[in-house]
């Protein structure tokens, strides 16, 4: 199988196929395309440009200041033996695990852009920063899908330690240029000027957010369509015959290609062990929608995306092992009752006008601790 895919005009076959097939169904139910497209515009107007506009400036502004090199000089000790990264790569696991998609690859993007982290070193980092975020684990999937605190504290954590332990495993990839050295960046903090730096991290944020609303609207549309015309279906059926259970299949199918449909999906399951460590899956996984925003920051750089995906590939089944193992021997109690059904309500009728002061609010906490931080930093080494 693995060697007629490996052939280009079989390759190019199935791409031609595909195509054709997309263009026929926007022909029969454009109805359904338009539907999607609408809900994938208002998702970005609403929750994807509020929620990671700020925190791409903040990351831009953090690398392009100087602040990653300060926190590098900090944290080599413990990201060198670890990961076997630079320092400087810490800020892009921290953003990453606080802001969520696609902000940890963004800014391991940002920092081989400056120079302060090799390829090699790029790529082991981009294995296990790329994470979702704290809000979308505990609030949407823990609280408002599975209706109980307890579970999406326990999603978190696994997913958190997923991650990390990824990131011990890929510390054996690739090769150092120079074996044993540790490398120790010194850019200062007055790399460029604020203006510069300002200016270019919002126009540099923008342009990525609005990469990543297209990819959203893109996978809205396609996945109304695949639904209306019955993909979803053909493709559950051949995963209950490779030994899926029936009814996993069709909620790991959407879990493949979108995240935000995956773990929707499970809403209507029982809370179970199982169901439990599929969402696990499904947020380390991250979905194709995501990989495509990842990809397109890839496209202008020599890094390869292979690590990326066996990496993510790896972050979600490690999570969905830790989540099923820590489920079986803990208590959960699954609590639903009124508050909890209004607080579900509110998370789901967020708009704009309700996350975009959030968002900004946390971004500049973040931003004036890393500020502090290397203010810290500069009085200890006395201001070298």
């Amino acid at each position: 199988m693995f060697r007629i895919l490996k052939k280009r005009f079989f390759r190019d076959s199935l791409l031609s196929i595909a195509l054709l097939s997309v263009i026929v169904a926007l022909v029969l139910v454009p109805s359904q395309a338009m539907t999607g497209a609408k809900n994938g515009l208002a998702l970005c107007c609403n929750v994807i440009v509020p929620s990671l506009f700020p925190f791409f400036v903040l990351s831009s502004l953090a690398v392009d200041l100087g602040l990653a090199a300060y926190l590098g000089h900090l944290l080599e000790r413990v990201m060198r033996p670890l990961f076997r990264v630079s320092g400087s790569c810490a800020i892009a696991v921290v953003l990453g695990f606080v802001g969520g998609y696609p902000l940890g690859a963004k800014t391991a993007l940002e920092l081989y852009r400056q120079g302060l982290c090799s390829k090699v070193e790029t790529e082991r980092l981009l294995a296990f920063c790329n994470n979702s975020g704290p809000a979308f684990i505990l609030g949407v999937v823990g609280a408002g899908i599975f209706g109980s605190g307890q579970i999406g504290l326990l999603l978190y954590a696994s997913h958190c330690l997923a991650s990390l332990m990824t990131g011990l495993l890929f510390r054996f990839y690739g090769h150092d240029t120079a074996p044993g050295a540790q490398v120790v960046h010194t850019k200062p903090i007055a790399a460029t000027t604020v203006p510069a730096a300002f200016t270019g991290a919002v126009v540099r944020s923008f342009s990525s957010t609005l990469n990543i609303c297209a990819f959203v609207i893109f996978f809205s549309a396609m996945l109304q369509l695949m639904t209306s015309c019955g993909v979803f279906s053909a493709l559950a059926r051949l995963l209950s015959l490779m030994g899926v259970s029936p009814q996993l299949a069709p909620q790991l199918v959407a879990g493949l290609l979108e995240l935000t449909s995956g773990v929707s999906s499970l809403g209507g399951m029982s809370s179970s062990a199982g169901s439990i460590s599929m969402a696990a899956f499904m947020l380390g996984w991250a979905g194709l929608s995501v990989h495509c925003q990842v990809l397109c920051f890839l496209i202008d750089s020599d890094i390869s995306p292979r690590t990326y995906l066996l990496g993510k590939l790896m972050h979600g089944t490690i999570s969905a092992f830790l989540t099923y193992f820590l489920a079986t021997r803990l208590s959960l109690t699954y609590p639903v009752s009124f508050y909890l059904n209004s607080q579900t309500q509110i998370l789901t009728q967020l708009d704009f006008r309700c996350i975009l002061p959030v968002s900004l609010s946390i971004s500049l906490l973040c931003w004036l601790l890393l500020v502090l931080l290397c203010r810290y930093l500069t009085r200890k080494t006395g201001g070298k």
